[in-house]
């Protein structure tokens, strides 16, 4: 439950990180060095520029240009309008965040069991390289646009450039797996399409592959606080989160986590928990819940330096007339009890991953791996639905937008697998014919 790994300070002595600062300099320093080993090479060659000699300076500059633009763009113009800024407006740095970081080594992982499986289908692994940005590219997108379209209200800014700020921070959390599987299959399809691949059979090598980047990116969800569980008693299969989570601000907003249980209709204290915060401040049961909001006043005594997310605010509420003040030092340290549910998905989808890569070894019906894959993660995430809390019912039923495409997933995988072995019947076991990228 680390949501930042490591803090990048907004500036080092006299100069920023960002912007025309350290970064940049570091970033010309590496382009001398790249063009004082290009001429040494060119001094090697006793300075011939035929055809087997190295490449000129211009040509260096003429091939790897963009790459150096780009990346001189990132550090002025993008990267410091990522970094968070205090309580008065000021940038103090720039969070590495833990979500993104498991992110990265989920994908990193995915495409290493790729290259492998592939290789071992009798098809060229590079495929797999050339795949990797179209999937990465579309999964990320999908992902964004399920999870923005899902919770959309959160993400409306006071102008228009502060919302695609908003919808564009998705390294912060706020992506939904499904959404990457839509987005990320979509892109496997064309890019299938275009380069010739046979795709059920390619489908097969990859599919299980997913579920390792699953594992990871789960246990970024779980130092990112989100994907969290419902209420639970304590014990080694809860957790509990602390302030600025979600999880902890809606306990906090509901009154639970002072120890009532409030009639949402009525605003009417069913209950207290003795020894609670609410028992202590004297409130009982059959007050009225008037309102209640967070206060902002801790803002004004923080450390300049830190930045304005990671300020703990107070709590203000009003109860049958009167008005209770809670410092953050007076507010409960942790969030109550939650099934992990983040742990569960983690280990379940690696568990999955090497059931499937197991399972793959004895089904060599071509596409059969694909489908199975897709309807064995379709009945797992329906069953962990229930274990999260974080997703409302649609539709006018109980069940969570994540279970419905669920439903919709396993039926599409069954009429698959149908069509794999009883319709389709010009697909040998194992044996397509061969196609471009394929080794003979």
């Amino acid at each position: 439950m680390q949501r930042t790994l490591l803090f990048i300070p907004h500036e080092i002595g006299p100069l920023p990180i960002l912007g025309v600062g350290w970064a940049l300099g570091i970033l010309v320093l590496a382009l001398l060095v790249r063009l004082g080993w290009a001429q040494r090479q060119i001094s090697r060659f006793g300075g011939s520029k035929g055809e087997d000699g190295p490449p000129t300076l211009g040509q260096v500059l003429a091939g790897e240009g963009l790459f150096w633009a780009a990346a001189a763009g990132l550090i002025v113009f993008v990267l410091p309008n990522v970094e968070l800024k205090n309580v008065a407006g000021d940038p103090v740095g720039m969070a590495i965040r833990g979500y993104g970081v498991f992110l990265v080594c989920g994908v990193m992982s995915a495409i290493a069991l790729a290259a492998y499986r592939t290789s071992r289908a009798g098809m060229n692994p590079e495929l797999i390289y050339s795949l990797a940005p179209w999937v990465f590219i579309g999964g990320i997108v999908g992902a964004r646009l399920f999870y923005v379209i899902q919770y959309r209200d959160e993400y409306i800014g006071a102008s228009t450039m502060e919302t695609i700020k908003n919808m564009l921070a998705f390294t912060e959390g706020g992506l939904v797996v499904y959404g990457s599987f839509i987005g990320g299959f979509l892109a496997f399809m064309v890019f299938t399409f275009r380069n010739k691949v046979p795709l059920l059979r390619f489908g097969d090598a990859i599919v299980p592959c997913i579920f390792l980047g699953v594992f990871f990116g789960r246990l970024g969800c779980l130092l990112n606080g989100c994907c969290y569980g419902g209420r639970c008693e304590p014990g080694w299969a809860s957790l509990q989160f602390p302030p600025l989570t979600k999880v902890y601000q809606e306990q906090l907003t509901s009154g639970e986590l002072l120890g009532m249980d409030i009639d949402l209709k009525t605003g009417k204290i069913q209950s207290v928990v003795p020894g609670s915060v609410a028992d202590e401040l004297g409130i009982k049961a059959k007050d009225v819940y008037e309102a209640g909001d967070f206060d902002r006043r801790p803002y004004k005594t923080a450390d300049p330096k830190l930045p304005e997310e990671e300020i703990v605010p107070g709590w203000m509420m009003r109860v049958s007339g009167k008005t209770h003040v809670l410092s953050p030092e007076e507010l409960p340290e942790r969030a109550l009890p939650v099934r992990a549910a983040q742990p569960i998905s983690s280990l379940s989808s690696l568990a999955l991953c090497i059931a499937l890569c197991a399972l793959s070894l004895w089904i060599t019906r071509t596409g059969a791996m694909m489908f199975i894959g897709f309807a064995s993660y379709a009945v797992l995430r329906f069953v962990l639905e229930i274990v999260r809390v974080d997703e409302a019912g649609q539709f006018n039923t109980s069940l969570s937008i994540s279970q419905w495409v669920s439903v919709v997933v396993l039926t599409l995988s069954i009429v698959g697998l149908i069509w794999v072995y009883f319709i389709r019947s010009d697909v040998a076991d194992g044996s397509d014919a061969a196609a471009p990228g394929v080794a003979s």
